[in-house]
């Protein structure tokens, strides 16, 4: 198994939670600029809800989920990933561990989404973050913003202990929109005006389960999708346009690169051939 030689192609790690995998992918499809199902990325995902939990490993309560993401990224690279997004920011506590394990190449989700909230408005430098407990203890966030100069703001421990943990739980259980007054989008409202009041500018969703209930938080500050910056960067570093005035195709199983006709612009990319 594997797919065709010579064509960059995206590895992602995921099932870290699987709801939040779903959603990464269906937005690099979405960010793609492609004119045609054969312009897009080619992608490899290796998706194992089993892995041990990132921030109960981190916090020194449960097993490590490093040997798992190792046996994921050696099957993403035998399989032809040209490098690795790893949607989920705890697990980045581990992503330097596997790439000097494997060779990977493994983007920078952390730094993605910290570059993109310095962009979201002028002279931003607090940033606050929106997190698990184990991307908290590993200082991830912090650890970035001392290199791009941006002081990271987090939530105080008993608005993280009442409001974003169990947000995130909730979501991994199923759910993803508030009913009535209360619930996980607005426990993550509540966790965003705590971070206004401590003087963040920006916030980042640094969970990839919080974007899916940022709706509340996103009406009190700039709300940045870490995942959402995690796809620019694939996008960035692997997806290049097409030449012009070919329909692009594999060269293979009778799809081939062929030039644009007429028939073809009037029918576009769902012509049969």
């Amino acid at each position: 198994m594997g797919v065709r030689r010579g064509r960059p192609t995206l590895g992602i790690l995921g099932g870290m939670g699987p709801l939040a995998t779903a959603a990464f992918y269906r937005t690099l499809v979405e960010r793609t600029p492609a004119h045609a199902d054969q312009a897009h990325l080619p992608v490899l995902i290796w998706a194992d809800p089993a892995v041990p939990d990132r921030t109960t490993a981190l916090l020194g309560e449960g097993p490590s989920p490093l040997p798992a993401l190792v046996e994921g990224a050696r099957w993403l690279q035998q399989a032809g990933a040209t490098c690795i997004a790893v949607p989920c920011n705890t697990a980045h506590a581990y992503v330097e561990q596997v790439a000097r394990a494997t060779g990977a190449e493994v983007l920078d989700m952390i730094g993605a989404a910290l570059r993109r909230a310095a962009r979201s408005g002028p002279d931003v430098r607090r940033v606050g973050v929106l997190a698990t407990r184990g991307t908290r203890t590993a200082r991830l966030y912090e650890q970035a913003g001392e290199r791009l100069g941006l002081n990271i703001v987090q939530v105080p421990d008993d608005v993280q202990r009442a409001y974003v943990d169990p947000a995130i739980r909730a979501v991994k259980a199923g759910a993803t929109t508030a009913h009535g007054d209360d619930g996980p989008e607005r426990w993550i409202g509540t966790a965003a005006e705590a971070l206004r009041e401590r003087g963040a500018q920006v916030a980042v969703a640094a969970c990839t389960e919080i974007p899916l209930i940022a709706g509340a938080a996103a009406r009190l500050l700039p709300v940045v999708d870490s995942a959402d910056a995690l796809v620019e960067r694939a996008l960035e570093r692997l997806w290049r346009p097409p030449a012009e005035g070919f329909v692009p195709g594999y060269g293979g199983d009778g799809v081939i690169s062929f030039a644009a006709t007429d028939a073809y612009r009037r029918a576009g990319p769902n012509l049969r051939r």
